[in-house]
């Protein structure tokens, strides 16, 4: 026993040494890029870290429920608390600030109880998903469910949103970090990476289309009585014209998003099922074992001083609050601020069409110009139409806007979680024995952007709130129109260029990534071989 305790120790202090050389080295000047032999092992895949074409797909499949869901609360989830659950703007504000800083805040939570979960048959990160899915498909359907009283909507609307947050939070963190544990090759990673964006932006044309055709004539000039259109805007009676439309526009409303829901939470179902089914979680032996597990905080402490996460996140949150700001308020934009109401589902299509076609050209730019070049190139793309299609309010303009936008909307969703995994390679190499910290990136990563997303969508709430909107009405003040065209074209674009501004300092280049790959590469085959040995010298005992 004592034989093997010091053989154990003595193979400890071998893989320690090794592991301690290696991030030396590679901080130093592991390998000239240059050098053939870098080249060479750049573009290689190991077989066994090869993924096959189906377990890629049944990745990819695994994330579009939630960007079906996430894509029918972003467009229709604020004009529905406001004309049929008819809660007042400020509470609808408060419900979705509310909901999303929730959300926000489980996703660290959730992210602790991740990193200390331990290795089951299915993997660690499996049993999340699979386990809250039955639950987050109850509480969406509750979400789009109108209560039998009055008094307490807003404390209804208020905990389901919680209570979805929280599921959905349990559910999208540990399949965000599954992406660091289906290979160890930044090749095959990046490929998944692309199908499942690629899957995902399909999963928000679906919630699109689903949401947008059940509840299109919901949302309808039919339901608006004559009296209500010449009405005098400033002056009229709103609670006559809610009292005018409310029998057969609100039954048939409700019924129209009940629908809707229960088909996007069987959507739900099915693809979870097909990704426990067809997916595979290996773990990654890239850093020798230290025989103690670094406490949460200190791994906490180390996340959120590497200078290239932080950089990325503070970029992408900025960019992510314009893209909700597009997406919550495009809605009420079409039906009350340019006379479109009757074409916003196309036009919402058209958008997300353009960014799935789109996605295979941005991971083909990427691979061939970089991800930092993308990044500048996709999505600066929604800035000229932004404001074009606030000063041209016309349908054909609608259109060419909404081709031009999906460009950006593809590369805005692609880029930062093809990026996030270079960033933790990047905090692998400078911390070789901290390990498990993937589920910290991520869920922090979702944290900051959507605590920034429900500021920014309570904020515009708010807006419409004392700009004077109208709950229920048809036509909506002067004063909610030029709201609306500031939250869809001026309050973007400020967002935007502020993100491009501080994505200028991240730090990891195609060159620090390749470099990052190859020293990798190198730990990994250094903690295998000192296994190896460690084993041989135990059975030898």
């Amino acid at each position: 026993m004592t034989a093997d305790g010091s053989a154990e120790r003595a193979f400890t202090v071998t893989a320690m040494a090794k592991g301690e050389k290696a991030a030396r080295s590679s901080s130093d000047n592991l390998i000239d890029p240059t050098e053939p032999h870098f080249n060479k092992h750049s573009h290689q895949t190991d077989p066994e870290q090869r993924l096959s074409i189906c377990s890629k797909l049944c990745f990819a499949i695994g994330g579009a429920p939630s960007q079906v869901a996430g894509s029918a609360t972003a467009f229709f989830l604020q004009i529905y608390l406001l004309d049929v659950a008819q809660i007042n703007p400020f509470q609808a504000s408060m419900v979705l600030f509310v909901g999303k800083a929730w959300g926000a805040v489980t996703d660290p939570v959730v992210g602790f109880f991740i990193s200390k979960s331990k290795w089951t048959r299915i993997g660690r990160l499996m049993p999340w998903m699979v386990g809250c899915t039955p639950f987050l498909v109850v509480s969406y359907f509750y979400l789009w469910y109108v209560p039998p009283f009055t008094s307490g909507k807003f404390i209804w609307y208020l905990s389901f949103y919680c209570l979805y947050q929280t599921l959905i939070t349990c559910f999208h963190v540990p399949y965000s970090a599954l992406t660091m544990f289906l290979s160890t090759d930044q090749r095959e990673r990046d490929s998944a990476t692309a199908y499942r964006m690629t899957m995902e932006v399909l999963g928000t044309l679906v919630g699109a289309a689903v949401q947008g055709q059940i509840v299109a004539s919901a949302h309808t000039l039919k339901n608006c009585s004559p009296p209500n259109l010449t009405a005098s805007l400033p002056l009229g009676n709103a609670s006559t014209t809610h009292i005018a439309l409310a029998p057969d526009f609100l039954s048939h409303a409700k019924e129209v998003y009940m629908i809707a829901a229960g088909v996007i939470g069987g959507i739900f179902l099915v693809c979870t099922l097909v990704m426990f089914l067809g997916v595979k979680e290996k773990d990654d032996p890239y850093a020798p074992s230290t025989g103690k597990p670094i406490p949460f905080h200190r791994g906490f402490l180390l996340v959120m001083r590497h200078w290239p996460y932080l950089t990325l996140t503070a970029a992408f949150l900025f960019i992510s609050v314009a893209i909700q700001l597009v997406q919550s308020n495009f809605v009420l934009f079409c039906t009350y601020a340019v006379n479109l109401r009757e074409h916003f589902q196309y036009i919402v299509l058209t958008i997300l069409m353009s960014a799935v076609v789109s996605i295979p050209l941005w991971q083909w730019f990427l691979e061939r110009f970089g991800k930092k070049t993308a990044a500048y190139c996709g999505i600066t793309w929604i800035v000229p139409f932004s404001i074009m299609l606030v000063f041209i309010p016309n349908l054909v303009v609608a259109y060419v806007v909404a081709v031009a936008s999906g460009l950006s909307v593809a590369a805005s969703l692609l880029l930062p979680w093809s990026m996030l995994p270079d960033v933790v390679d990047d905090f692998r190499l400078a911390n070789p024995y901290s390990k498990g910290h993937e589920a910290i990136f991520y869920s922090f990563y979702v944290f900051f952007t959507k605590f920034a997303a429900g500021i920014s969508l309570g904020v515009s709430t708010l807006c419409l709130q004392f700009a004077g909107y109208n709950t229920g009405a048809c036509q909506q003040p002067p004063a909610v129109v030029q709201t609306l065209k500031l939250l869809i074209g001026a309050a973007p674009v400020a967002f935007i260029l502020t993100g491009l501004a501080i994505l200028l300092l991240y730090p990891i280049t195609e060159e620090v990534r390749l470099r990052n790959k190859l020293a990798l590469d190198q730990l990994r085959v250094q903690s295998l071989g000192a296994g190896g040995e460690a084993d041989d010298l135990r059975g030898s005992v």
